[in-house]
């Protein structure tokens, strides 16, 4: 059986904003960026909203957009998402927005155009959730943060 190619549909909200695109052939994300009317300065322990003016639309459900910080602006300038990753589910067709929050100890101020996060479409497994009175045994049992070691 052959696989149905998996497309990204991008549709531009504003002339302005700039098409996700992969930096290098090994890039896993296509760069999302801002699309703004004026810069957006974005203070320490502040959140913001940053537009990127695309809508998108995915092959299908069982995949979704995820939506990840950039590492570059992260360690050096303490900005990521304020959501850790963002998603972007098949059904959706707004406007992708970027969650962000400065952890760092200076402002940072977003330029239009800048590349602020990267996009990556992954598949997803949608099982059937069943309700059961017990889950199987394992060796670590319930032990959860912590217990399995430093």
């Amino acid at each position: 059986m052959e696989e149905k190619a998996t497309v990204l549909r991008v549709r531009r909200l504003r002339p302005d904003a700039v098409l996700p695109a992969r930096a290098t052939p090994g890039s896993a994300g296509y760069d999302l960026c801002a699309c703004l009317d004026e810069e957006l300065t974005v203070h320490p322990g502040e959140i913001v909203k940053v537009s990127t003016g695309l809508a998108v639309e995915l092959s299908g459900n069982g995949y979704a957009a995820m939506i990840y910080p950039r590492s570059g602006l992260a360690s050096r300038y303490g900005l990521t998402l304020a959501n850790c990753v963002g998603v972007v589910d098949s059904d959706y067709r707004g406007e992708v927005c970027v969650a962000m929050i400065n952890l760092g100890t200076k402002a940072y101020a977003i330029q239009s155009g800048e590349r602020i996060a990267q996009l990556v479409v992954t598949p997803v497994a949608l099982p059937t959730v069943e309700e059961v009175a017990a889950l199987s045994d394992t060796v670590r049992g319930t032990g959860g943060f912590g217990s399995t070691g430093k």
